[in-house]
């Protein structure tokens, strides 16, 4: 399910072929005027790249659909890819105003102990006792990796990393990831701590659309905190100025792995690599899978939000028509060259009596590529649409047994 808005922008948008159930005196939806394409040769599309992972994926942000992946609902070890999890729960907290970025943050014993610079994992090398701000802990837990400043951001969130992990549940829970259970903050190894590719994009499409200020904070080279300077582990942002994010985690158990984002003009690509073989695996990994989005896919809006792209017939109403539309823009995104294999049909019933609520579904706008099914999207009404008086509905029931009649 669309969990938020999408971007109100991407490429022009051209016609599809409409069809529509609809009883005889209905208005039967008017075709979008045809827009002829440029002429071109048509774009062969290879397959995707080989990439030597667990499990990948590659998605495109506007419209949340998978372009390509192997093994996408398997279960993997996410190490700290977990902060892209930590970082979604402690961005929410701050925007409902339950924490702030100028909140001093007390590190305690458990942070210091289980994530500090005693420990073989990323660290940010936090003191113990001392304070600290919480913005200076969402940097070193975003650029560094500190697993001391993921524990500690936790601890000020809800008390324990304990009840901070089932915070994340239950946004994970909210965000569709089905396929995902956390139960530390940092992506320390430990028993029934999983995740997936497909629900790491999940969650970095969420991260990047509705914390955009925080999400910026991955493309930062370098953070340095108590006198030590470290970089991001993200060197894709040295390698293409288009990547801006998100994270990397490695343990033993979980290889090496790399949750990545572009933007390139209007277009932005996501690819999760779980378990590559190296630092360098995941890296040449994400970057081909980036390109081959780039270079073979491409993002249409077939139709805007709130614009009529029906006026079936309206009986005992105020008004003879009710215009439907879509809530939000409907985006698709196809393989190059295959924008003429998409097709829109609209699921109308063949009767529709008032009243009806502005924004309540009254059918169902079916999209597909080649026959196949590629989204449903919800007609709605576009305005409230109350009953008429008692004449006009008395006299639309007189037309309607009539039609009933002549239909037998």
């Amino acid at each position: 399910m669309n969990l938020f808005r999408r971007p109100l922008h991407i490429f022009a948008a051209a016609a599809l072929v409409f069809g529509a159930s609809a009883i005889a005196q209905q208005t039967p939806p008017k075709p979008v005027p045809n827009v002829p394409a440029p002429a071109a040769m048509q774009v062969p599309v290879p397959p995707p790249p080989d990439v030597d992972a667990t499990a990948w994926v590659l998605m495109d942000y506007a419209t949340g659909q998978v372009l390509a992946s192997k093994n996408p609902d398997q279960r993997v070890v996410p190490a700290s890819i977990t902060k892209v999890m930590t970082d979604y729960v402690i961005s929410a907290q701050i925007g409902s105003g339950k924490i702030h970025l100028t909140d001093q943050v007390s590190i305690s014993e458990h942070a210091w102990r289980a994530g500090g610079a005693g420990t073989d994992g990323s660290t940010s090398f936090l003191k113990l006792n001392s304070q600290v701000p919480l913005k200076d802990l969402l940097y070193g837990m975003i650029i560094q990796s500190g697993n001391d400043s993921a524990i500690a951001l936790a601890e000020h969130t809800a008390g324990s990393e304990d009840t901070f992990a089932s915070l994340m549940n239950a946004y994970a829970k909210q965000l569709g990831m089905v396929n995902s259970h956390f139960v530390n903050a940092s992506g320390y190894p430990a028993d029934n701590h999983y995740t997936t590719a497909h629900d790491v994009a999940i969650l970095t499409r969420a991260l990047i659309h509705d914390y955009p200020e925080d999400y910026a904070i991955s493309a930062i080279k370098e953070f340095e905190w108590n006198g030590i300077k470290q970089g991001n582990r993200n060197t894709l942002l040295w390698r293409d100025p288009t990547v801006d994010g998100v994270k990397t985690g490695h343990t033993a158990e979980a290889g090496f792995c790399l949750d990545a984002s572009a933007k390139r003009g209007d277009q932005r690509m996501i690819a999760i690599v779980m378990g590559a073989s190296s630092e360098k695996a995941r890296a040449d990994s994400a970057m081909a899978l980036l390109n081959y989005g780039f270079r073979f896919f491409e993002t249409h809006k077939l139709y805007e939000a709130g614009k009529p792209q029906a006026t079936p017939r309206l009986w005992k109403g105020q008004d003879d028509q009710l215009p439907l539309g879509v809530a939000e823009d409907v985006l698709v995104t196809v393989k190059t060259g295959d924008y003429d294999k998409l097709k829109a049909t609209m699921d109308i019933p063949s009767t529709l009596i008032a009243p009806y609520k502005k924004g309540q579904q009254v059918g169902t706008l079916h999209v597909t590529e080649d026959g196949q099914p590629i989204e449903d999207v919800p007609l709605i009404a576009l305005n409230d649409a109350p009953q008429g008086g008692f004449f006009k509905r008395l006299w639309d029931s007189i037309l309607l047994w009539f039609h009933g009649s002549g239909k037998k």
